[in-house]
């Protein structure tokens, strides 16, 4: 049976919303999955909070965004709000996804077996590169660059990954928007402009090993210079 939906919220529109918020979502649908997977029925805003280092608070005033979900004196219904978070952040769908570029990260993410499962399918992978253009990696034969648009608009694509040289990954992100795209994730080690209608994430390895030595070697020594 369908989890009834949260009460409505008219009066916050999605660019009211921190995006913190909407990241912890992707953590909170995490959490509540494993909840799933340990037969746990109900949850309560600490519990969840306190397994991922937030406060009840915190939990509650996220969640609170998108509508009401609780319910007195039982907390939050696992199975429901697992439901709920997916319709929230679409994933409560199959979304059609294509990957650019078939280097070593690209063939990376197309070994990865997790996209499936929370709604995303790949199902085509470009690269320019004849050499790797018609070779297979399980089920998908690499395309040629060439063929992108038509890719695009065929299998009704909405979502891009690039995993492209700098050099040209405004060209390839230009090209996947203006074919339809109206969402990519950006792997290349660059910063891109998109229309205010595109979203774009940005992953790059190297800033986040960055943060990650700042936090190892700076923060503690400033916390002893104090």
């Amino acid at each position: 049976m369908e989890p009834p939906r949260p009460e409505a919220r008219p009066e916050i529109r999605p660019e009211m919303i921190p995006d913190p918020a909407v990241r912890r979502l992707s953590l909170y649908l995490r959490q509540l999955e494993g909840f799933k997977r340990k037969d746990r029925r109900t949850i309560s805003s600490k519990q969840l909070g306190e397994s991922l280092r937030l406060t009840d608070a915190q939990v509650r005033k996220d969640l609170a965004y998108f509508g009401q979900f609780g319910h007195p004196g039982i907390g939050y219904r696992v199975d429901d709000l697992i439901a709920q978070v997916k319709r929230i952040l679409g994933t409560d769908k199959t979304w059609n996804v294509i990957l650019i570029g078939a280097g070593n990260l690209g063939r990376a993410l197309m070994a990865y077996r997790g996209f499936e499962a929370k709604g995303f399918k790949l199902v085509s992978v470009l690269d320019n590169d004849p050499t790797k253009v018609g070779k297979k990696y399980g089920s998908i034969v690499i395309q040629p660059l060439e063929s992108l648009e038509e890719t695009i608009r065929t299998l009704m694509v909405r979502l891009a990954i690039l995993t492209v040289p700098a050099d040209v990954a405004q060209e390839v992100a230009d090209r996947v928007i203006e074919a339809g795209v109206r969402g990519i994730l950006n792997f290349a080690p660059v910063s891109l402009t998109v229309p205010e209608t595109v979203a774009l994430n940005a992953v790059d390895l190297a800033v986040q090993l960055e943060q990650l030595s700042f936090q190892v070697n700076v923060a503690p020594k400033l916390g002893k210079a104090g």
